[in-house]
């Protein structure tokens, strides 16, 4: 028998969603509290789905959202920025071991500590985007839901976790301008965005491009950048639009999640961001220590969070967005890539005989 939330109209449970994360920003910008239009809507999103509260998330709206960040990495894509390409060729080359310890580390985690078959274990330990592994995760026979519950509890710690890291550990203040105002920007560069963001959106979505929603966007912006077209990131109050339909959507992962859920799966995921987390600070020593970057982009670079989230961290961080994006893009190609070729191999291996 359906309940009275799941019989509420789309229309209305949006309605709740956007008046929640509206009294959320409100009470974290009252409070000064930092990041008020990403923690805000995140907070008060989370909260009431823990609580049962009839939401639904945004749909479209919150995927054209993430275009603006798509944009914002463009735009940082300058010719200055392929001259620092081989300087980041050492730190990028440690991408891969990253990723390897990863699966080495949390494959057997999810496996024998926390019950999960060997499908799911390996697809949940994967660092890649989020939407990807949920795809090719069920499409190998892992369970969907125990996916999106684990990389979305990974992405809601980190992103939680971050900046009390960046502040507390690497002394980054998270003031940075994120953007001029619409209104100081010329029209033609406005414009011009706009059709970055909606053609390279759709059209990266109609070839099959992975991530279109950030990529697309990014691939075409960058283009008018180094053509010496646009010359700023998106206004201040795009990209706050951005965090406010970014945070809306962490908090509207948990709705619907049991108690039995919370006890294992989620709690699983919570425990895997600690794992996590040493490696990246491992990595983020390593790469520091031999002067391949400097502390608070070379964490912002290995801390596997989703591109929209960290990319919103470079940004009020003041951290070189390029070097930030140039990483999270080789772990998330190189996962998407060989996520389906290990799994199959690893699960070959294992597979009882007899």
């Amino acid at each position: 028998m359906p309940t009275q939330t799941n019989t509420l109209p789309l229309l209305t449970k949006r309605a709740v969603t956007f008046g929640l994360a509206l009294i959320g920003t409100g009470v974290f910008w009252t409070l000064n509290l930092p990041l008020p239009f990403l923690f805000g809507p995140m907070s008060a999103c989370l909260i009431a789905a823990l609580a049962h509260a009839p939401m639904e998330g945004f749909g479209q709206v919150s995927v054209a959202a993430r275009t603006i960040l798509g944009v914002a990495v463009g735009a940082s894509i300058t010719p200055a920025l392929f001259a620092e390409l081989p300087k980041m060729a050492a730190s990028i080359a440690l991408v891969p071991f990253f990723i390897l310890l990863i699966a080495l580390i949390g494959v057997p985690f999810f496996r024998r500590v926390w019950g999960f078959d060997r499908t799911t274990a390996f697809y949940a330990a994967m660092p890649g985007g989020l939407q990807d592994m949920i795809i090719f995760g069920t499409e190998a026979g892992a369970n969907p839901r125990t996916l999106s519950l684990i990389h979305g509890t990974r992405v809601l710690i980190i992103v939680t976790l971050a900046p009390l890291f960046l502040t507390v550990f690497y002394g980054a203040e998270l003031t940075n301008p994120i953007g001029e105002p619409a209104r100081d920007l010329p029209l033609h560069e406005l414009a011009l965005m706009v059709l970055a963001a909606f053609i390279g959106w759709k059209g990266g979505e109609r070839i099959g491009l992975f991530g279109a929603s950030i990529l697309g966007p990014m691939i075409l912006t960058a283009a008018l950048s180094l053509g010496d077209f646009i010359h700023t990131r998106p206004p201040r109050e795009a990209i706050l639009a951005a965090q406010f339909f970014i945070g809306c959507g962490i908090g509207v992962k948990f709705v619907g999640v049991t108690w039995v859920e919370l006890r294992k799966v989620v709690a699983a995921g919570c425990a895997y961001v600690v794992v996590l987390a040493v490696l990246a600070a491992a990595f983020t020593a390593v790469v520091t220590t031999l002067g391949f970057g400097k502390p608070v982009e070379a964490f912002l670079a290995f801390a596997p969070g989703g591109q929209a989230e960290m990319t919103v961290l470079a940004i009020v961080s003041g951290a070189d967005l390029g070097f930030v994006i140039t990483h999270h893009l080789t772990r998330i190609v190189l996962v998407i890539i060989g996520a389906p070729i290990a799994a199959n191999l690893i699960l070959r291996w294992f597979k009882p005989r007899g």
